[in-house]
């Protein structure tokens, strides 16, 4: 079934009608849509289709609106949806490769190495980009070599080998004495871990539409012909196992474990879910920053902690989580970060699109952390400059600094946000 691929982005709006302002989905593909959401509506509860919401409009009908998770949703009969995060600035090829940039940061996520640059993502959809990072892992292994493992083997053998198993001896051997029912150790390739990939390969290779990325999978599984494909995946997962002498047979079984089952980085699951990589965009702009303001500020000087946990409002009780907290080791000082995913609008007399319950929750992050220095982040679009600086200061003193960052500089947008830390 040859596959095709309906783009959009996140926030836009489906619909079965071709009507200005929404993304058109054929009737059978719409419908198939929204009994995924009204499936984990009644199963799940609300909180469970935070991905998509149902509804309808005037004049068009029952729509369906993507909100914030990104990434690739396929459909049983063959439409993909392909939904991209709204990046401010550059081209759709920019925005793809930011966005997996910005995927790499993932803690979860298994490719890490991968130089997002040189990859060839011009044409190519999302889906088949993971399974090009995919076939990069696997090329790593087999340069590193596929390892061997002692398994278990029971066979009707002419000669004594191992020991016997005399059930099945008396079952298979009554009449024929020149035989032994033996149990064995065999030390060869055909282990959980290489079964594993092997399906996984083959399966790619019946799915994928890409000529370069069927090569690579048909060549990679030149490497496996002495091997077993599983035929039992959950069982063969849950005798993985990974060790240091191993640990680079880590990065290609995640990404098996995604494509054979059917699982994804966020924290649903469900039967309606062929291969499911979405990604929730308030996590991956979180981890981006974090991961990046790790990486460029000087150490020695700050100490960093990522989800802090170190307060709660009542007691034990409602967690206080600030994204990022950064402790000055030389003037006792304590800067609280959040990072938010929106876009805001460049209106003083709307408050920017800053929302009431988030600056809330700044003044319960100063309070209990004993700051009076709070900055909100969050991406940048069009309606604003690099240099614009929005501030609130309340009559106690507490001041809440929002910084936009450009997600395709990521670097220098933070090194202009480290420089106004000494501010």
């Amino acid at each position: 079934m040859k596959r095709k691929i309906v783009e959009l982005k996140e926030y836009d709006i489906i619909s079965n009608k071709k009507a200005p302002g929404t993304v058109y989905l054929d009737n059978a593909s719409f419908t198939q849509l929204e009994n995924l959401v009204l499936t984990f509506d009644e199963k799940d509860g609300a909180d469970a289709i935070d991905f998509l919401s149902l509804s309808s409009k005037k004049n068009v009908g029952k729509i369906i609106k993507a909100k914030n998770y990104v990434g690739v949703l396929p459909l049983n009969n063959g439409v993909q949806l392909q939904i991209m995060p709204k990046i401010h600035g550059g081209t759709r090829e920019d925005s793809k490769k930011t966005f997996l940039k910005m995927l790499k940061t993932l803690r979860d996520f298994p490719s890490k190495t991968f130089n997002e640059a040189n990859l060839n993502t011009e044409k190519m959809p999302i889906f088949e980009i993971f399974i090009t990072l995919f076939i990069k892992e696997v090329q790593l292994l087999v340069k590193r070599g596929l390892k061997s493992a002692y398994y278990g083997v029971e066979d009707n053998l002419k000669v004594f080998k191992g020991k016997m198993n005399f059930a099945q001896q008396m079952k298979h051997n009554i009449v024929h004495k020149e035989r032994f029912y033996m149990q064995y150790d065999e030390f060869e390739l055909n282990r959980p871990e290489n079964r594993l990939i092997k399906k996984t390969l083959e399966k790619l290779a019946k799915e994928s539409e890409s000529a370069e990325n069927k090569k690579g999978l048909y060549r990679l599984l030149i490497h496996f012909e002495s091997i077993e494909s599983s035929s039992n995946i959950k069982k063969d997962f849950t005798q993985v196992k990974i060790d240091r002498n191993s640990k680079y047979y880590e990065a290609p079984l995640n990404w098996s474990r995604i494509f054979l089952s059917n699982q994804s980085f966020t924290t649903f699951s469900g039967e309606s879910f062929v291969q499911t990589l979405l990604f929730p965009m308030d996590r991956v702009f979180e981890y981006y920053v974090a991961r990046n303001l790790k990486r460029l500020l000087m150490l020695d000087e700050w100490t960093i902690s990522l989800q802090d946990r170190k307060y709660y409002l009542f007691e034990d009780k409602f967690a206080l989580r600030p994204d990022i907290v950064l402790r000055n080791n030389t003037e006792q000082h304590t800067v609280i970060i959040d990072t938010k995913w929106k876009l805001l609008t460049n209106s003083a007399t709307s408050n920017y699109g800053i929302s009431q319950a988030d600056m809330y929750q700044m003044y319960a992050y100063a309070k209990k952390y004993g700051t009076n220095d709070i900055r909100l982040l969050y991406p940048m679009n069009n309606e604003f400059n690099e240099q614009q600086t929005i501030c609130f200061t309340s009559d106690d003193g507490v001041k809440v600094t929002v910084f936009l960052v450009d997600c395709h500089r990521i670097e220098d947008s933070l090194k202009r946000f480290i420089e106004g830390l000494y501010d």
